[in-house]
């Protein structure tokens, strides 16, 4: 059985455990993966192993919005992608023309396979720690790259991208503007000594859960070290150096000399509203100077990738410069 009939059956609906079964014994030889991508392939070495993609993809599925962002700075557009829980469409902070048309695939952390399978994809991009309990299923369909994590690791995790996209040259290009950009960044700040001595927390507002204080181990908190500001202390106590959490009785933990503040869902289920109304807030010292910045939950936590960093690294140059 070829990978294009694998994709015909599993489009039909047939995802059942025995059925899986019967596509994995039927396989694929090298021969089919050549004639069913029509051109030459590559090996990308992912975290379930070595997988072989096609040296340039067309059909190109994203699971997840790091992913989704990666392939648009890369300028490829998928043919299909996941959105996450709260969100009805693709993140807005990217350009419409360049989601315009993408086929979505269902809810990011339970993505619909049938879906995937009738979009007839080369290669599919997601993570083991999203969808590691279905690469089995994905990997039937086309061949599947999967890092290790998201969040932290989003730039090693680009370059994995891009290899799997056959888009290394322009990957090169993309870090050396991002890392320019951040420079000028530091320097609209006042310098590097001044970008130091300003400590920053970032705070979200999660619905169904307690306030985070996100920690080092974390996007954001890569791209404000790569601006050069400071941390505020409570950042290093973070559970896993992802985030440290405190219920709105606690919120003045989070007071530092800026905030920038995001809410994932309903501000009121968030506690979002209740927390910012309270007098512990509002005598907080960032609040007091006008230091707490509200930023969009898509582009500052959900974003992951560069096109989302380099517009972070403009807002938080506008933000800090105000006078």
């Amino acid at each position: 059985m070829t990978r294009s009939q694998n994709r015909r059956a599993l489009a039909a609906g047939a995802l059942a455990l025995s059925g899986a079964l019967a596509l994995s014994a039927c396989g694929s030889s090298d021969s089919d993966d050549d004639a069913a991508n029509s051109g030459k392939t590559h090996v990308v070495k992912t975290a379930m192993g070595d997988v072989k993609v096609p040296v340039a993809p067309k059909r190109v599925v994203v699971l997840d919005t790091a992913e989704l962002d990666s392939a648009i700075t890369l300028g490829v557009k998928p043919v299909g992608a996941t959105h996450v829980e709260t969100s009805k469409g693709f993140p807005s902070y990217l350009p419409k023309d360049e989601v315009s048309g993408i086929k979505d695939v269902g809810e990011m952390l339970n993505p619909n396979m049938e879906a995937i399978a009738a979009l007839d994809p080369d290669v599919i991009l997601t993570s083991k720690i999203r969808h590691g309990a279905k690469y089995d299923q994905l990997k039937e369909i086309a061949p599947t790259v999967m890092t290790e994590n998201t969040g932290h690791p989003w730039k090693e995790n680009f370059q994995v991208h891009a290899d799997a996209l056959g888009k290394k040259a322009e990957a090169k290009k993309i870090v050396s503007a991002y890392d320019a950009h951040a420079k000028k960044v530091t320097t609209a700040v006042g310098g590097p000594a001044k970008a130091k001595a300003t400590e920053v927390n970032v705070v979200r507002f999660v619905e169904g859960a307690d306030i985070r204080i996100y920690g080092e181990q974390t996007y954001i908190a890569t791209i404000l070290k790569d601006v050069g500001l400071g941390r505020a202390p409570i950042s290093a106590k973070a559970k896993d150096g992802f985030s440290y959490d405190v219920s709105p009785e606690k919120i003045d933990l989070a007071d530092t000399d800026v905030i920038f503040q995001a809410t994932y869902g309903d501000p009121k289920k968030a506690k979002q509203t209740q927390t910012t109304g309270s007098s512990l807030w509002k005598n907080m010292k960032a609040v007091k100077s006008g230091n707490v910045h509200t930023v969009e939950d898509e582009l500052w936590i959900q974003g992951i990738g560069y096109t989302a960093a380099n517009k972070i690294l403009d807002e938080m140059q506008a933000d800090l410069t105000k006078k």
